[in-house]
């Protein structure tokens, strides 16, 4: 986890939602079906140039995380393990200072054989949006800077866990201020964030739940993105 999931508010809902100010992602729509190296909203909090204010944004961000010290890669690197987060070179100095939070209704993971596998859609059982904890950063490609983005997991403990390891670290509203804060943690402050992470998403964790959903979204490429009807329930027979 997490390699797919759904997010189906408009963005000025998304705005509204997070008491956010706006950002570059007004031409963004829902998705059923958001993958890897896909332009997703995140969530992120920057001081304002010139006032000193801090500023809560959406905006844009490819879901493939690419910060300027790596020139390629031959995989996208979209989830950071929240065990790993403070230490790893990958991640470290995002988490110290560059933390985002990503919107989505849910997501999406498979049991099965092969070919033959069973999809499975992971939500809020109130059918609330989530908002998972995510980390961004920024490189220069000619003249324009690219926002990249990576999910945090975990150790499942919703009802991922019978049907996959690990979920993303979802955090309730009481802990986005803190989350979003961007000022930079040393390393104490950086324990004590993956400490805050592992108790807080604990909560949430407990609301998810899961539903079987029709196996043509295995395969992101031949699906309808804005389809709704890749996130309802299979018919029982």
């Amino acid at each position: 986890m997490c390699g797919r999931f759904a997010l189906d508010s408009e963005t000025d809902e998304l705005i509204q939602e997070f008491v956010a100010s706006g950002g570059d992602f007004r031409d963004w729509r829902p998705s059923y079906s958001l993958a890897p190296t896909d332009a997703v909203p995140i969530v992120r909090e920057r001081v304002r140039s010139g006032t000193g204010e801090l500023e809560r944004t959406v905006d844009a961000a490819a879901w493939d995380f690419h910060p300027a010290f790596i020139r390629e890669t031959k995989r996208p690197n979209f989830n950071a393990r929240l065990e790993t987060v403070a230490s790893n070179g990958m991640w470290k100095g995002a988490f110290a200072s560059s933390r985002a939070l990503v919107p989505m209704r849910g997501y999406y993971e498979w049991t099965g054989e092969a070919g033959r596998k069973d999809a499975h859609f992971l939500h809020a059982a109130d059918g609330g949006l989530l908002a998972a904890a995510g980390l961004y950063t920024a490189r220069k490609v000619g003249d324009e800077w690219q926002v990249s983005a990576a999910i945090i997991t975990r150790p499942a403990r919703d009802a991922s866990g019978e049907i996959h390891d690990r979920m993303p670290v979802f955090l309730e509203r009481s802990a986005w201020d803190d989350y979003l804060d961007p000022a930079k943690l040393d390393e104490a402050g950086k324990a004590r964030m993956v400490d805050f992470l592992s108790s807080e998403s604990e909560t949430v964790a407990a609301t998810i739940t899961s539903y079987e959903v029709d196996r043509r979204v295995n395969n992101s490429r031949t699906i309808d993105p804005s389809d709704p009807t890749l996130i309802e329930p299979l018919a029982e027979d």
